[in-house]
């Protein structure tokens, strides 16, 4: 017995200092992958201050998310605060904010890529969801973020995540989103706006960050614990999309937050969301119905 008990408290023993050494060794390569260099192909995307794209831009700002990380005036905003260790807060990037010195290659570098002037990954930002965009929508959003009236301090970015979370980065179990792009893609050309599976699957671009390449969802990459898997959009097993056998439902949804059942839906920006035009919706459902079905959570 007394052979068992030592054998046993020795195992744990050993358990307990290779985990120690993984975490230690885990933070460690977190730091310097956050920290690494990355060299991508870029084509600056020229200044606009045409009036139409003024418009586009603060739709494409309004209705992509960039309010959810940024704030509704870019001063940005702290959109994830647990209190368990997890604090997320987006900069400020009006014109006296982190991108006052930027060129136009920066704010390609960093919105398409996911990779700061400085050639450091970007955290968090789902640049994955915009690396698709158009040059005349990119440029639209970059003329629209340049026109909004300058907030001077506060609103610096915010990363803090618990020792978990970081090593699981480290190992590269959590990717950051210029890991999750194909940068040698060139940029997706026009397709006219209609209620088509085409325009369809250009804003479906816009949902990649969560719910993968493919559209079938699982676990969101470095969202917090306890937020549950992103659904699956494709017609595959498991698919949420059988609850939306027509656009006018999935439009009530996009727009209310709430499933047909009357159930909140959690974690999808629906500030933001709510926002977007019902060709838009449309065609994105029209899309949905198209994507090859996969079971959720397969990429």
């Amino acid at each position: 017995m007394k052979t068992w008990v030592k054998w046993t408290s020795g195992t744990i023993v050993v358990l307990g200092l290779a985990a120690m050494g993984a975490a230690l060794v885990g933070q460690q390569m977190a730091e310097r992958k956050r920290m690494r260099q990355i060299s991508v192909p870029v084509t600056a995307v020229a200044y606009t201050r045409d009036a139409s794209a003024l418009v586009r831009g603060k739709y494409l700002f309004e209705s992509r998310g960039c309010t959810e990380c940024h704030g509704a005036h870019g001063a940005g905003r702290s959109f994830v605060n647990d209190g368990k260790g997890t604090h997320i807060a987006g900069p400020n990037i009006t014109p006296a904010g982190v991108v006052a010195k930027y060129q136009p290659v920066d704010w390609v570098r960093t919105i398409r890529h996911g990779v700061k002037p400085d050639g450091r990954p970007v955290m968090v930002m789902p640049s994955e969801d915009y690396n698709r965009f158009t040059d005349d929508d990119l440029a639209a959003v970059v003329a629209y973020v340049r026109s909004l009236p300058p907030v001077k301090g506060g609103g610096k970015a915010v990363v803090e995540l618990p020792l978990p979370a970081w090593v699981m980065y480290g190992f590269d179990v959590i990717p950051d989103a210029a890991q999750r792009i194909n940068h040698a893609l060139p940029p997706a050309q026009p397709v006219p706006a209609g209620v088509t599976a085409a325009h369809g699957a250009y804003v479906a671009n816009m949902c990649i960050g969560c719910h993968g390449e493919n559209l079938s969802g699982g676990k969101i990459p470095g969202g917090p614990p306890d937020w549950p898997a992103s659904a699956n959009l494709t017609p595959g097993e498991g698919s949420a999309m059988v609850r939306y056998k027509d656009a006018a439902q999935f439009l009530a949804m996009m727009r209310s937050g709430k499933r047909a059942d009357g159930s909140a839906i959690r974690v999808m920006p629906f500030d933001s969301i709510s926002k977007i035009n019902d060709t838009d919706l449309q065609a994105l459902h029209a899309y949905l119905q198209t994507v090859p079905p996969r079971p959720a959570g397969q990429h």
